[in-house]
């Protein structure tokens, strides 16, 4: 509700808290009050003037704590600032930027409450009630919803100037892969005095894409060596021997693939840039049918060495395209194409119904992946197995 004038805006703010605002007395505050009530007791039993004045001080000492916090976090705004990518087991980092938009107050004192909770989006939910569960049972469910779920608080270390603005980092360590829903979810405070703890809830969040976890797998020596040198050339920048095309040189280019003859000609530094061989090319497919698999754990570990193996080959320009399921072939010519394979991956479920067999048009030197013993997997190439975890 929106009042006519300004200070009747501010009047009107103070008597009607916005929702979701929680102010609680500390142990301080409670302190102050009880002994605000013993002195206000002892005031109107002995009609003491100075017991008055003393009652006086105290309730004036707590309405000036809760209207200073008010104006503490009056015209403060956030934002988050989620940059992928991010990855199941390693350190993620988000951004959080405060503002003050007071003109003359600073704000001090400020500390965020951060989370991070996956988004269970293939797992169907039933309904369930706690009333009729043992409490055993309750405890089991609240432990396993916080080991997924990670939590953290922000300090605010220095004050935020008039018109200025800070910024926070939260590092935190994602556990397994998904949609992972990172909140803001609320801001306290205890300034002035730490007689009151104000809590305003943000309702800042933002979706990320968490990739599967890297793998150290074990590449089998002596299988699809031979395919790995020689072979047809394709128009690819590469590690071949046939020259592409010409280029200017970048920093960190070798000396070795400078043309000095263009480059005399041109009057700048000139690279060769050599095609890449078709033999040496790879595809990847990954299956989301959860029938050869034993267990959810296996089929995570499948997707973990397809994600492993497919950036490998795209660091050592040995990747031609990825598909999953019965979809069409993505080729890969930039990082930022296996980003979204993976981005793919990040949402795959094991699925219990038919599937189609791969799609065609993969070309040579086909990976798919296989179970190996109760808990292995396997990345199989033309029938050979190439990796192992």
């Amino acid at each position: 509700m929106k009042s006519g004038g300004r200070w009747s805006g501010l009047l009107w703010d103070l008597l009607a808290p916005q929702r979701r605002e929680r102010i609680a007395p500390t142990l301080s505050g409670v302190l102050l009050i009880v002994l605000s009530l013993g002195i206000g007791m002892a005031a109107y039993n002995a009609a003491n003037n100075i017991l008055f004045i003393t009652l006086s001080l105290l309730l004036a000492c707590l309405v000036l704590s809760g209207v200073l916090s008010w104006f503490n976090f009056r015209k403060v705004t956030w934002q988050l600032d989620a940059t992928p990518p991010f990855r199941a087991g390693q350190e993620a980092v988000i951004g959080v930027e405060l503002h003050n938009h007071k003109r003359v107050l600073p704000t001090y004192g400020l500390w965020l409450e951060m989370v991070a909770r996956p988004v269970d989006r293939w797992t169907p939910r039933k309904a369930e009630s706690t009333v009729t569960a043992r409490g055993v049972d309750v405890r089991a469910m609240i432990a396993k919803a916080a080991q997924v779920e990670a939590r953290g608080q922000l300090p605010l270390r220095a004050r935020i100037d008039p018109g200025a603005s800070t910024r926070f980092e939260w590092t935190f360590q994602p556990s397994r892969r998904g949609v992972l829903r990172i909140e803001l979810e609320a801001v306290g405070s205890l300034f002035p005095f730490g007689f009151l703890k104000k809590q305003r809830w943000a309702g800042a969040a933002v979706e990320v894409k968490v990739w599967p976890q890297p793998i150290d797998y074990l590449r089998v020596p002596g299988t699809a060596v031979s395919r790995l040198h020689g072979g047809e050339r394709v128009a690819r920048v590469g590690a071949g021997s046939d020259l592409l095309a010409l280029r200017r040189y970048d920093l960190g280019d070798s000396h070795r693939l400078i043309h000095w003859k263009a480059s005399a000609r041109t009057g700048q530094l000139l690279v060769r840039q050599f095609a890449a061989e078709s033999a040496g090319l790879f595809s990847v497919w990954v299956s989301a049918a959860a029938e050869p698999w034993v267990d959810d754990e296996q089929f995570e570990t499948m997707l973990r060495l397809a994600a492993s193996l497919a950036e490998d080959l795209l660091r050592a320009d040995r990747l031609r395209a990825v598909a999953i399921d019965g979809g069409a072939w993505r080729a890969i010519r930039r990082v930022r194409d296996l980003d979204t394979w993976l981005d793919e991956l990040a949402l795959l479920a094991p699925r219990k119904e038919t599937l189609p067999v791969k799609p065609a048009g993969g070309g040579r030197n086909l990976i798919v992946f296989a179970p190996q013993g109760a808990r292995g997997v396997a990345a199989v190439c033309d029938g050979e197995i190439v990796a192992t975890t």
